[in-house]
């Protein structure tokens, strides 16, 4: 299927960008009143912070869990039984008013098919990508970015504007509207995802662990470490950034601007990324972002001032943003079977960063604040350059398969 461009492959990649969508609008309205969501609950920032530390470790269990389910079923069923949830599962956080154990049963079931839906939605990027035969998984990203940046926006219109003096009601509708839209596109556009006949199959069963076998270990590794890295950096600007304005720059009410200029940020920078990979080759794009990243994430650090946090937030993500579509796509080379068990693998450092990013906030900020622990992701920022060349790896194929042009 290689290089033939047609209508299905067209359509498939049509309702890809539509999930990537639905999965950055429901996420980024979440977080961007995490701690409207602690208010609400009555919880310290300790607590909070420890729900914000669960949600991806379940994660991890679901992208885990994707893994062997793609392989028998193809991407496209995990993808469109997964991804309502997340829609509703946000919904029900909303819904859940003051109740504690209702909050907490929903933000687990969140945690566990947001695992599911990265794995599955990046496996039908990639699958795109092969069938296009050129760099085109930034666009993806690019996508979720702007729908993140829709949905932090809409998060400060509803802290604003949305009943702001009950704040029960102003989180149910400003959870319930992302949710009911995301879960309507999701079930429009889950018919035109790339099959699993699209995909190179394997059999589930021995033949489905031969394959995965045939996947090397080192690669994966050194891109995953990458964007663990990455991800230390994001969960602490995504999950922890509303508490950052909140606590250390008293700008609650401008809280979610921060994670839209770093969504906006993003956009830009991925809208241009592939035409980058293809002129410059991957590794220079990783170095040159990431550097633009450390240097973001310094002004965060340094800032006196909601401005001051917002630019280093938009920086940051101007430059960090190549990070995750580049690993995706350095995976699928490595992946003979073309099943995404190196996509399902590379996605659990996903949630090995955000683990990370969560356990460095609750060391470092009851010894200091928010603020101070952002000096750690800038430090991390030197490892993902140390590791740039790992996102050009040779490509890896079956005897019988002809190998992908990649740029």
């Amino acid at each position: 299927m290689t290089g033939s461009v047609t209508t299905r492959v067209r359509r498939a990649r049509a309702a890809g960008y539509a999930v990537f969508a639905v999965q950055g609008l429901c996420f980024a309205a979440l977080v961007s009143r995490v701690n409207q969501v602690r208010d609400a609950h009555h919880m310290t920032d300790d607590q909070i912070n420890l729900v914000v530390l669960c949600v991806p470790i379940v994660a991890g269990v679901g992208s885990a869990v994707a893994a062997p389910l793609m392989g028998r079923f193809g991407s496209r069923i995990v993808l469109r039984v997964s991804q309502p949830f997340v829609c509703l599962t946000v919904l029900a956080i909303g819904l859940s008013g003051s109740a504690d154990i209702p909050v907490y049963i929903a933000v687990a079931v969140f945690g566990f098919f947001v695992g599911a839906v990265d794995a599955s939605m990046n496996a039908q990027a990639v699958t795109s990508e092969r069938a296009y035969g050129i760099s085109i998984l930034t666009g993806f990203h690019a996508v979720w970015a702007a729908a993140a940046g829709i949905g932090a926006l809409w998060a400060w219109v509803a802290n604003t504007y949305v009943y702001p003096d009950h704040l029960t009601t102003s989180l149910a509708v400003g959870f319930a509207i992302p949710a009911v839209l995301g879960t309507a596109v999701t079930l429009v556009a889950g018919p035109r995802l790339a099959a699993k006949e699209d995909e190179v199959a394997v059999p589930a069963g021995a033949e489905l662990k031969a394959a995965a076998k045939l996947v090397p270990w080192r690669p994966v590794l050194i891109i995953g470490l990458a964007m663990g890295c990455f991800y230390v950096a994001d969960s602490m600007l995504s999950n922890f950034g509303a508490l950052y304005f909140d606590n250390d720059l008293h700008s609650k009410d401008v809280a979610p601007l921060g994670l839209a200029a770093y969504q906006v940020a993003m956009v830009a920078s991925r809208a241009v990324a592939d035409f980058g990979v293809r002129r410059f080759g991957a590794a220079r794009v990783v170095r040159a972002g990431t550097v633009a990243g450390m240097a973001g994430l310094l002004l965060v650090v340094a800032a006196q001032n909601a401005p001051m946090a917002i630019a280093g937030f938009a920086v940051t993500g101007l430059g960090l943003c190549v990070i995750p579509p580049l690993s995706f796509s350095a995976a699928g080379r490595v992946d003979p079977s073309g099943l995404g068990v190196a996509v399902a693998r590379v996605n659990i450092f996903n949630y090995v960063g955000f683990v990370a990013g969560a356990v460095v906030v609750l060391i470092l900020q009851p010894l200091s604040s928010y603020q101070t622990s952002y000096i750690v992701p800038a430090v991390l920022t030197l490892a993902i350059i140390a590791l740039a060349r790992g996102f050009e790896p040779a490509p890896v194929h079956d005897a019988s398969e002809t190998p992908a042009p990649v740029r």
